[in-house]
């Protein structure tokens, strides 16, 4: 496991996750994404706008990563939709401006697939509440790149930490970090009586072949 902030931090956010139901584990009844894996967790982190909170753990564990690992930043992009009010939060913290972007261009008006004013040359971090494949995330990337801006770095809340994040990161020479991973996830899980020790061998064998999962349930 990856940890980029305290570990104690990491499982209270984990804790929180699980209790507000943002994360549901069903290793025997698992639900089907829209790329049509079979997935034995299903994580939504846009129920934590609803809990003050815990949204502020999240801001708070955002800013700490970015004086930490990005420094330079002078803009924070959020990744529509779910990245959006993080990145709000996270840079009214640092006092910084902030832009959107969309998955695509809008078809009327000015057009725009970046929301916010973006100086050239601007050093932006982008923000995405969960990283799965990645692709949505280093989409926002590529935009941003498009743009004229230096991207520094993506954040998110949650990784599963799939291989084609790595990828992404390798190919865009952009690095990804989040405030909790998925083994820090499952491990606070089964301390907290979310799932059975059993489950876990299930939660590992998904995470390592998740395109293979239907074919074990």
């Amino acid at each position: 496991m990856t940890e980029y902030i305290s570990r104690d931090a990491a499982k209270a956010l984990a804790r929180g996750l699980l209790q507000i139901r943002a994360v549901e584990l069903r290793p025997h009844n698992p639900f089907t994404w829209s790329s049509g894996w079979k997935s034995p967790i299903y994580c939504d982190n846009r129920l934590l706008l609803g809990y003050p909170a815990l949204r502020q753990a999240v801001a708070a564990g955002f800013e700490q990563l970015a004086r930490t690992y990005v420094p330079g930043t002078e803009v924070v992009a959020g990744a529509a939709t779910g990245g959006i009010a993080h990145a709000a939060w996270l840079a009214d913290r640092l006092q910084l401006p902030m832009v959107y972007v969309r998955s695509s261009a809008k078809g009327h008006g000015q057009g725009r697939r970046v929301e916010g004013r973006l100086p050239q040359g601007a050093r932006a971090l982008v923000i995405e509440d969960t990283l799965s494949t990645g692709r949505s995330a280093y989409q926002v990337v590529d935009a941003l790149k498009e743009e004229g801006a230096e991207v520094l770095g993506v954040f998110a809340i949650f990784s599963y930490g799939f291989q084609p994040v790595r990828e992404h990161a390798e190919r865009t020479g952009v690095l990804a970090w989040s405030l909790l991973d998925y083994d820090t996830l499952i491990e606070v899980a089964q301390e907290s009586g979310y799932i059975a020790p059993d489950d876990v061998t299930v939660l590992q064998a998904w995470r390592e072949s998740p395109e293979t999962f239907a074919q074990d349930v």
